[in-house]
């Protein structure tokens, strides 16, 4: 064989030579991340990934948690679909979610703009907005269902000293959600806040200076510069409390139980029915996967479309 004939072979057969080296630090470098991410992955194995599997697996099943599973494939899906009482419950979820986005949104861009500026105790105060956050559900249900009670509740009371008749509030078909989404608007107020509190401190100073030169209002330096500059918390905190609004369930079961008339029973309320009332846990796993598709859903939808108005930078 020539010289020549040699050399292409020899660099043709170059780059496998070096390939196993490579190849190792490539393994090694994953081993290294594993790793890191092992006490992460561990809990989200065994407590998220598998649960989900189940669950999956169990929506493809007739069980009543007692006896054997019955294989009904998409029946339970199928069913769910067209059942009108799962209709409702997704009707009165967005009902929820409708009511609630607007009012805890609103609330909380108010108190951000109010305890973003100097005055005095405002510490105090932050510290006061964000204590129901960190409340329990039960203990806030609770009071708002005794704060609201039609007979002997505060709020009827101090209606009646204006001469203004109460409603029925929770115990009220018209009434009982939007008694729901003022209690919840109430204890997620402070998280709230406090997402956009962080959102307007992190706006430069210089950008409202400029603008006061040039004589804008503060509804205009409000409308143009800290509406703008705060979508990205506004964002996050849009995405958050549609998913927590579509997961809403310790207050309607504490505060109506999905009553009146069934007029708050909500998703997550008819996924707890499905499984402990009525022994039908395939039926109960099928609803929680639809409910996840939507999430999932509405996500994808909010996350696409932030270009057109979530501002960086």
């Amino acid at each position: 064989m020539s010289v020549q004939q040699a050399r292409p072979a020899a660099r043709a057969g170059a780059p496998v030579a070096h390939a196993g080296p490579k190849r190792r630090r490539g393994w090694r470098y994953a081993g290294t991340v594993a790793l890191f991410l092992l006490p992460s992955l561990v809990p989200l194995t065994l407590y998220t990934l598998i649960p989900m599997a189940g669950s999956f697996w169990t929506s493809l099943h007739e069980w009543d948690l007692i006896t054997d599973m019955r294989w009904v494939g998409l029946g339970n899906y199928a069913e769910l679909v067209g059942d009108p009482d799962t209709q409702a419950a997704f009707l009165h979820t967005l009902y929820f979610i409708a009511g609630y986005l607007p009012l805890v949104y609103v609330g909380g861009l108010g108190l951000a703009v109010l305890l973003n500026r100097a005055m005095p105790a405002r510490g105090l105060l932050r510290g006061v907005y964000f204590l129901p956050v960190i409340t329990s559900w039960v203990v806030v249900a609770l009071m708002w269902k005794w704060l609201l009670n039609p007979a002997s509740g505060i709020v009827n009371w101090a209606l009646g000293l204006v001469g203004v008749s109460g409603p029925g509030w929770w115990t009220d078909p018209d009434w009982a959600m939007p008694s729901i989404i003022l209690a919840s608007a109430w204890k997620d107020l402070g998280f709230v806040m406090i997402i956009l509190l962080a959102g307007l401190q992190a706006i430069p100073r210089e950008y409202q200076e400029a603008a006061m030169v040039d004589g804008a209002t503060a509804w205009r330096r409000f409308r143009h510069i800290t509406l703008p500059l705060l979508s990205p918390s506004t964002f996050f905190v849009v995405v958050i409390s549609l998913i927590n609004g579509f997961q809403v369930f310790d207050q309607v079961q504490i505060m109506t139980g999905g009553g009146p008339g069934g007029a708050t029973q909500v998703v997550v309320s008819q996924i707890y029915d499905l499984t402990f009332r009525y022994g039908r846990a395939g039926a109960a796993s099928a609803l929680s996967w639809l409910l996840f598709a939507l999430v999932l859903l509405v996500t994808i939808v909010q996350i696409r479309g932030q270009k057109r108005w979530v501002t960086y930078g």
